[in-house]
């Protein structure tokens, strides 16, 4: 049908600043999604995981990580949604990209710096928000810490349809994260894909994943599970969202709002 989406979470673990190793693995969990999907959504620095060691592991746009979601969003012809550690102009972002078969690209650089973890100390703040339009739906991208900040996501004027954070979210807690994405997607009346990783990371964290599709009334319509890596695969349809928002139509009544830096 017109305007149906499929969407793929790949939840996995992640090999600590290992980036031929996790290239190689992800190329492998989406081959076999390939001609099943649409849409496919890695975790947060899924090349690397979530280290601060910038110098060693930033890389430009056009290096080793973006060129081979190029040739991956090509050859099995699907969209692909992640986060790597790019570098600059001198300066490091934890940099989200939407690649499509096309070859389009869109960025969108973190605004929001985990400082519990010294993100701040290595990576620039970005300050742009990002929405893609791609197979008639917009699509917001937003990345791990981001999901804490509603202000940031407010969805004025239904604005986009979907909703995206890919993330290294901790286990300890998983209860925010979970109330969290159900709330972004009743308050924004929209879908809402969060995709974590699983494992422990280099710095001996945990990551249950618990990786999740959520509806614009708050139900969850697919959960890749815990402590498992797993890819699941759901169908979002466009005129379920058209219908709720003309049947209750909150945007008319949402406040609106300058963000300034």
């Amino acid at each position: 049908m017109a305007d149906n989406l499929r969407i793929s979470m790949i939840q996995s673990h992640i090999i600590w600043e290992d980036k031929e190793e996790n290239l190689g693995y992800y190329g492998e969990l989406l081959r076999r999604v390939s001609g099943k999907t649409d849409l496919a959504v890695l975790p947060e620095t899924f090349s690397t995981g979530f280290s601060m060691d910038v110098e060693k592991l930033g890389e430009p746009i056009d290096g080793r990580t973006i060129s081979t979601v190029k040739l991956w969003a090509e050859k099995y012809q699907m969209a692909i949604v992640g986060s790597f550690i790019a570098c600059e102009n001198g300066k490091y972002y934890n940099r989200c990209f939407f690649i499509t078969p096309e070859g389009e690209e869109e960025y969108y650089d973190k605004r929001h710096l985990f400082r519990m973890g010294s993100e701040h100390k290595s990576f620039s703040a970005g300050n742009k928000r990002t929405i893609v339009s791609y197979k008639g739906w917009n699509i917001f991208l937003q990345i791990c810490y981001d999901l804490r900040f509603p202000v940031w996501t407010r969805n004025v004027g239904n604005e986009y349809d979907l909703l995206v954070y890919v993330a290294n979210w901790p286990e300890p807690r998983k209860k925010v994260w979970r109330a969290l994405l159900q709330a972004r997607a009743i308050e924004n009346m929209c879908f809402v894909c969060g995709v974590n990783r699983v494992g422990v990371d280099g710095k001996g964290i945990v990551y249950e994943g618990d990786s999740m599709i959520i509806s614009p009334k708050g139900k969850k319509l697919a959960n890749a599970g815990k402590r498992k890596e797993l890819t699941r695969t759901c169908t979002l349809e466009k005129e379920v969202l058209d219908e709720l928002r003309k049947k209750f139509p909150v945007g008319k009544d949402a406040d609106t709002f300058k963000l300034i830096k």
